[in-house]
Order: C-alpha cells, then sequence, then structure tokens
C-alpha cells in the first residue's frame, strides 16, 4: 500500500513537472478559491451581528452592601464589577464580632446610609448622625477578619473602631458591628457558582449576594407598577445597569450583552427576597409589597424556584468600560 502511495505521488509529480507553469498557477488558483467559498459559506452560517435593544440609564454603584447608591456617569466594569474612581460596588460589608454579614434583611435602615466619595476616602452620613470620614486603604495593622457571607467564608479588613462605634450607635444595637474592606489583590474572592451553581468557574465577587453585575430595565419597573397601588422604585431592586428605550422584561432573553467595551454573559434571572420589601426613602421594611404582587406574575417552575424573577444576573466576559447613554447591545446570529 505504502509503495502504490509512493508511486502515485511520484506520478503525479511527474505530471504536474510536464504541465505549463500557468496551469499549475491556475490550479492553484482554483484551490484557493474553492477554500476561500468554502470558508466564506461557514462564516455566513456562524456570523453574529449587534442588535441595539436599548440604552444606559444610569450606572449605580453600592458600595456599602445593602447601603444607598452612588449614581455615577461611566465606570470600569471589572471582575469583580462596578467600579468608579475609589467607589467599588459592594466591596464594604457590615459584620457582627463574629464575622456574619448584616444586610438590610435584619437591619432595614442600612439602605439609608450614603456613601460619597472625597478622593483617597469615603464620607458616611445617616439620619440623625454625625458624618464620619474614614480611608478606603486601612493600614496593615488592622485586623483582618474572616467574614460569613450567605454561609461562605471570604475575608475583610477592619476599617477601625471609630466606623464600628458610629455603625452601633446608628443602629442601636447592644452588641458592635464592624464595617469591613474586602482588598482585591490581597483577599481571595467567591466563587459565584457557590450561591448560584449556574455561574461559570471564571466568575466572582465579593460580597454581593451571587453575581458581580445585575441589570434591570426602567420599563419592568413602570410595568410592575401598573400592578401596584403603591409605585416603588429601582432603589427596591438594587441594580448596577439600568436600561431604557426596551419592552418590559426584555432582558429576559439577553444573553450576550456589549456595553461600551464591556462584554457580559447573562447567567440567570434574579430571583427576589425580602430585601425587596424594604422602602428606600424610609428603611422600613414591609414584609409584603412588591414581593406578593411580583409572586403572582413573575414566578418560573422550570427553574424550580420560590421566588419571583425581576432583573437578570450577568457575568463579566470581558472586563472594559461603559457609560450613562451607551448603547446596549445582543448579539444575534445572522444566515
Amino acid at each position: 500500500m505504502a509503495s502504490s502511495l509512493r508511486s502515485f505521488a511520484g506520478g503525479l509529480s511527474e505530471a504536474l513537472q510536464d504541465l505549463p507553469r500557468h496551469r499549475v498557477a491556475l490550479l492553484c488558483a482554483a484551490g484557493l478559491g474553492v477554500t476561500a467559498i468554502a470558508s466564506w459559506m461557514w462564516w455566513r452560517r456562524n456570523r453574529w451581528e449587534l442588535q441595539q435593544v436599548g440604552t444606559v440609564s444610569q450606572l449605580l454603584i453600592y458600595p456599602i452592601k445593602s447601603c444607598r447608591p452612588v449614581s455615577v456617569p461611566e465606570a470600569e466594569c471589572l471582575e469583580l464589577g462596578l467600579r468608579h474612581g475609589e467607589l467599588e460596588d459592594r466591596h464594604w460589608l457590615v459584620v457582627t464580632e463574629e464575622g456574619q454579614m448584616v444586610t438590610a434583611r435584619q437591619e432595614p435602615r442600612l439602605v439609608l446610609i450614603s456613601v460619597t466619595g472625597l478622593g483617597d476616602s469615603l464620607s458616611l452620613e445617616a439620619p440623625g448622625m454625625e458624618k464620619i470620614v474614614l480611608p478606603v486603604s486601612q493600614p496593615n495593622t488592622n485586623k483582618i477578619m474572616d467574614c460569613r457571607v450567605f454561609g461562605h467564608d471570604i475575608q475583610g479588613r477592619d476599617c477601625g473602631d471609630e466606623v464600628s462605634k458610629w455603625l452601633t450607635s446608628y443602629f442601636q444595637s447592644s452588641k458592635p458591628y464592624h464595617l469591613v474592606h474586602f482588598e482585591p489583590g490581597v483577599m481571595k474572592p467567591r466563587l459565584a457558582k457557590e450561591t448560584e451553581k449556574q455561574f461559570r468557574d471564571k466568575d466572582v465577587i465579593a460580597y454581593p449576594d451571587a453575581s458581580p453585575v445585575m441589570l434591570l430595565s426602567e420599563t419592568s419597573v413602570e410595568e410592575l407598577n401598573k400592578h401596584l397601588e403603591k409605585p416603588v422604585t429601582l432603589g427596591n431592586f438594587r441594580p448596577c445597569i439600568v436600561v431604557s428605550g426596551c419592552q418590559a422584561f426584555a432582558e429576559d432573553g439577553w444573553e450576550d450583552v456589549k456595553v461600551g467595551t464591556t462584554v457580559l454573559k447573562r447567567v440567570m434571572s434574579c430571583g427576589r427576597c425580602l430585601l425587596t420589601t424594604v422602602d428606600p426613602d424610609t428603611g422600613v421594611m414591609s414584609r409584603k409589597e412588591p414581593l406578593d404582587t411580583l409572586r403572582s406574575f413573575r414566578m418560573d417552575p422550570s427553574q424550580n424556584k420560590k421566588s419571583p424573577l425581576f432583573g437578570q444576573y450577568y457575568g463579566v466576559e470581558r472586563t472594559g468600560r461603559m457609560k450613562v447613554g451607551d448603547p446596549v447591545y445582543i448579539r444575534v446570529r445572522q444566515g
């Protein structure tokens, strides 16, 4: 068999040598043409195009988990979520002396704490409290606390006694509260899939519930308000990226999203909890609305969840930058 192949190859070589040079060139060109046509046909079958589905109307960062958002004109989207200057989304956390997280589920008045970035410092304000300023970067002498977020371990550097006393006084707690800061590059982030198994190995978070980015459209909130006696706001749902110019709940089907130079990968819908019933203006938890109404028309039995779905969780496929006014694109297969 091998000798036959060698004989055939040798004959073919001799035949080609006998052909005029221009015929050999024609044969080569024909071969390249066939390859090009095949490649073009493959590309036609598999190409993707970008389709605009909305516009970024707000970018919101929540420096302290459960605190008031900071609206920013532009942001970096990093693996751990949005960042604007010294403000990083959910990189600060209120914890107990034992390191257990404290959110607005336990202390609803957390939603009334405002955070302002002051270069290398943060300013915290709350009703009935004097303003307090603390450095973004804490001294290495401050202890690193072992914290628990939804039953999973993560570290945080204690932000000091002064802010601890401020928080404890604000919540009128009989036991001390602490503020801790997650330090990227120093501390190990949580894996998002530890909370929600649908996330990928590459999806990491600091103190958010489950996702580095949550997206919600204004029209979805408007549609929900048609079912409510008392309207709610985006503040009840705490998204990072707010989109306008689309139909209500259109974001349910946005799988691959491009915003600015950032590419996001949809992982799952956001299941809603009691935190949505905390009034962002008063810090009072009703434990009813809008959660009860959401349960009436935003349940998905196929996901085997007991929580209504509202807003979308994304992983960061490609880090980049985005700004208010950016078009929001999805990838659409063509051909």
